[in-house]
């Protein structure tokens, strides 16, 4: 089982999840973060950390984001590592109420 980043995390990429992860699991694209399913061992520390509630266990992804799981897989195999904390976007927090926001996914 394995830990995703679903789409209230696009555009915001808040990365207090990061400073938490004891695998250094998570990348890091332009506008998005993303967890490496074979690097996650399940903590579930990461979860309660995510401002925006972006990050869903395996078996609790809502069925709108189960797009995200192979999503995940694929682009934490195109970014690299991010370990420490950076800040946000200058407009995160516009962006953190907006739902269906696949469409800015920046690759």
């Amino acid at each position: 089982m394995t830990y995703i980043v679903s789409d209230s995390c696009i555009r915001c990429k808040y990365t207090d999840c990061v400073e938490v992860c004891p695998v250094d699991c998570f990348h890091e694209g332009p506008n998005f973060l993303v967890i490496d399913p074979e690097e996650c061992i399940d903590c579930s520390l990461c979860e309660p950390e995510c401002p925006v509630n972006a990050i869903y266990a395996e078996e609790d992804i809502p069925e709108d984001q189960m797009e995200f799981l192979a999503l995940n897989a694929e682009l934490s195999q195109q970014w690299p590592v991010i370990t420490e904390m950076k800040p946000a976007p200058d407009d995160a927090d516009d962006w953190k109420e907006v739902s269906g926001k696949l469409e800015h996914l920046q690759r």
